[in-house]
């Protein structure tokens, strides 16, 4: 049995991406449109920005989701380079993903291209913040 891994790049909220397969044969989809990665993204709703109070997921920082059988890999960024919070996002994000029943191992990559803006953030964490 081969291991075939799914991905799922997170997008800008407002940005449309068709369906692509790249030529390793990984099926890409845009946010949200994967429902077997919706597990995962609640999970990690789990996990709050201590400074603003909102979740990673709605703050715009994960950038993408990888699973290949119960290994799980994250791309995600801070709202800064120099956040003093980044240790503990990344620590509670392998947390939250590693309890689940399907996942053995959870790898945090912090990426920092593109760089984090307001912009990536749900009108729920807008909401949240109080910007319009």
């Amino acid at each position: 049995m081969t291991d075939t891994p799914e991905q799922l790049p997170i997008t800008d909220q407002n940005e449309t991406t068709p369906t692509e397969t790249p030529a390793d044969g990984t099926e890409t989809s845009p946010a949200g449109s994967d429902p077997s990665h919706e597990p995962l993204l609640e999970a990690l709703r789990q996990v709050i920005d201590p400074e603003l109070f909102v979740n990673i997921v709605d703050l715009g920082l994960i950038y993408g989701l990888e699973k290949a059988d119960s290994k799980v890999t994250v791309d995600m960024t801070l709202t800064s380079p120099a956040c003093p919070a980044g240790p503990q996002l990344v620590h509670q994000s392998k947390s939250v993903l590693e309890r689940l029943d399907d996942v053995e191992e959870a790898e945090i990559k912090l990426v920092m291209t593109p760089p984090w803006s307001p912009d990536r953030m749900t009108d729920d964490a807008r909401d949240q913040l109080g910007i319009f």
